[in-house]
């Protein structure tokens, strides 16, 4: 489940337009997401993989070339669904976790006593 979010999370950064891999991992610290640097490279290659997203290699000025990743097409029309799936979740998730002890001793007892009742 953790990984699966973490993609989610990464390809949202990702959304926002060109982002360089250790802007992401900032981010994805700072959120207390991740904090293994190991962890980010092999997720952006099942993704470019995927044909979810693409790079381009930036001159740097101090230093090394840079990758620089954006969503494809086809990751942005994943990232839709993944939205869509994620809010259901949230939802679903809420509605379980909203109740009260209490609520559900309640519905039992109502439970128990129609049962009786019958």
């Amino acid at each position: 489940m953790r990984k699966g979010i973490l993609e989610y999370c990464i390809m949202h950064i990702i959304s926002r337009g060109e982002v360089y891999a250790s802007d992401m991992l900032e981010e994805l610290t700072t959120a207390k997401i991740m904090v293994v640097e190991g962890t980010l490279y092999p997720l952006l290659t099942r993704l470019r993989k995927a044909g979810l997203v693409e790079y381009k290699w930036v001159e740097s000025n101090s230093g090394p070339p840079r990758k620089y990743y954006t969503l494809t097409e086809q990751g942005s029309s994943f990232l839709d669904s993944l939205d869509t799936t994620w809010q259901d979740l949230v939802k679903s998730t809420q509605l379980i976790t909203s109740k009260k002890k209490e609520e559900n001793s309640e519905e039992n007892n109502d439970d128990n006593n129609n049962t009786t009742q019958d």
